[in-house]
């Protein structure tokens, strides 16, 4: 039997970390150490060394974006452990200084969404296997954001729900589940954005999660 995924939570809100940590176990994970302040959440994880970790952005010892900061410096030393983060609001660079130019074991969800308990799961399994996961709701907003007229309006209503979901980082075969399509259907799809978009396909599925979200978070030049 495979060994059970090791998790780190950083949240200082005690129901939500207790649930939090309810719901992985529950799932299958092994919960190595939960705790409420961003500088010991850094100690530990650096010492317990798990696959994957999810913590809050904004926690104690100054109640501003020290979890991120503990997060950014987990990954600068431990590049191997997977980091999902939860947000409260949606805060755009919040997500693109966290991914930065490494998008491998990274992810970014809304708080409310740990209670959507099959999307919570899923990414982080996603995160700690060394894949992507965005909220969905964030990508959501970013493709439906007001912009100059682009490459962005050539695409279709389905090209726009294919890259949606590469965005938040599924696989062509999860696309296809979700869309309810063929792989097939899926990878014209992409072959099609790529080409509209101006992006070079390429193999690794994290280096187009980072191209995508590279394009979606570009200001447009007037025209």
């Amino acid at each position: 039997m495979a060994d059970a995924v090791r998790v780190v939570i950083g949240e200082d809100d005690v129901l939500l970390r207790e649930g939090t940590c309810r719901l992985l176990e529950d799932a299958g994970f092994e919960v190595v150490a939960q705790t409420g302040d961003a500088e010991e959440f850094l100690r530990r994880s650096l010492g317990l060394h798990p696959d994957v970790v999810v913590v809050d952005i904004q926690m104690p010892p100054d109640h501003e974006d020290d979890g991120l900061r503990a997060a950014h410096e987990l990954r600068r030393q431990r590049p191997e452990i997977g980091v999902l983060v939860l947000s409260q609001y949606f805060e755009e660079h919040y997500m693109v200084e966290l991914i930065g130019d490494r998008p491998e074991g990274v992810g970014y969800l809304l708080k409310e969404r740990v209670g959507n308990v099959e999307v919570f799961i899923d990414a982080v399994e996603r995160v700690a296997s060394g894949g992507s996961a965005l909220d969905p709701e964030v990508v959501a907003r970013m493709l439906g954001r007001r912009r100059e007229e682009g490459p962005l309006d050539r695409l279709s209503p389905r090209e726009r729900d294919v890259l949606a979901a590469m965005a938040e980082g599924k696989s062509n075969r999860g696309i296809a589940e979700s869309l309810v399509v063929t792989q097939a259907a899926v990878e014209k799809h992409v072959t099609g954005i790529f080409q509209k978009l101006d992006l070079s396909p390429a193999a690794d599925e994290h280096r187009r999660v980072l191209a995508v979200l590279t394009y979606l978070s570009e200001p447009r030049p007037r025209r």
